[in-house]
């Protein structure tokens, strides 16, 4: 389940980390959940969703559980079918799952789901979904079972899907490049500062201003998909750590992001966390003939 964070460590200071320590992921999420939205929970309601790959995810809330089961890739364990791209999955609903989850209204129509699966352990379900659009967006995120060479060990998989609650509307939900070039700032609490540049459709960069991590960076995979007009999913997979996030940015006027980690700690068993907080964008370059990938 989602650990209840603690407060980190001061770092406000500028002192660097040492170069040759590099901070587990328990480490540098301490406290990243600080300036993130209060949850909302979703008690009686119920979600149907159909996925554009043919399948489906049903979801039963109540107070702090939700009750699921889903066909397809999602109706199977993450180490079951050797490729998912590849397998022919059933698509009779599996078995019903129940599980934990958060909640936050990001909008005043948009909803944020996200569940850490303690029916499967080392894989989490994140579902983004408009209540007037009936458009959704889910994210699976699974730790491997063993580190993978030139990958990282935290994979995802991405679905545009609609929900039952009416006709959809407006545009689909779509792997988007309109983050190449832009350079923001996240504020995650009063000890938490790190910037994004986004350099292409497959990579950011990243570095840590203020915080355990200060002075470390790097180049990591990176997905992001529209889901509305300045609303942003963005998802990252680290290299040198074991951890995969989801974030959903908000860049119109309320400038915050919430987001959700899957990783492993430095003692190597899965935890899963909250994150969030508010967006300081710095400017944006542009590419005046050949683009990046």
């Amino acid at each position: 389940m989602i650990v209840d964070q603690t407060t980190p460590t001061r770092s406000d200071d500028t002192t660097a980390a040492d170069p040759s320590e590099w901070r587990s992921y328990d480490e540098f999420a301490a406290g990243i959940d600080t300036f993130r939205l209060p949850s909302e929970p979703l008690t009686g309601t119920a979600l149907g969703l159909r996925l554009d790959d043919g399948s489906r995810l049903e979801l039963v809330f109540a107070a702090e559980t939700v009750r699921w089961r889903a066909s397809g890739a999602l109706g199977s364990a993450a180490g079951a079918v050797p490729d998912e791209q590849g397998a022919e999955l059933s698509a009779e609903l599996g078995a019903e799952q129940e599980d934990p989850y958060e909640a936050v209204r990001v909008r005043a129509d948009v909803v944020f789901v996200h569940l850490p699966l303690d029916s499967r352990p080392h894989e989490a379900v994140t579902v983004v979904f408009s209540e007037t659009t009936h458009r959704a967006l889910v994210v699976r995120s699974a730790i491997g079972a063993t580190d993978r060479a030139e990958e990282p060990r935290v994979g995802q998989r991405f679905w545009a899907a609609v929900t039952d609650g009416g006709p959809a509307s407006g545009e689909a939900p779509q792997p988007s490049r309109d983050l190449i070039g832009k350079r923001n700032l996240y504020r995650y609490s009063p000890f938490h500062l790190y910037e994004h540049v986004y350099l292409s459709s497959e990579r950011y960069a990243w570095q840590c201003v203020q915080g355990v991590q200060r002075g470390h960076g790097d180049v990591d995979l990176s997905t992001v998909w529209k889901f509305a007009d300045g609303l942003y999913l963005f998802c990252f997979r680290e290299f040198r750590i074991s951890v995969a996030s989801v974030w959903l940015h908000d860049l119109g006027y309320a400038l915050r992001t919430t987001g959700v980690f899957l990783g492993l700690t430095g003692e190597g068993t899965a935890e899963h966390s909250r994150a969030g907080g508010h967006i300081y964008p710095q400017g944006s370059v542009t590419y005046p003939d050949v683009q990046p990938v």
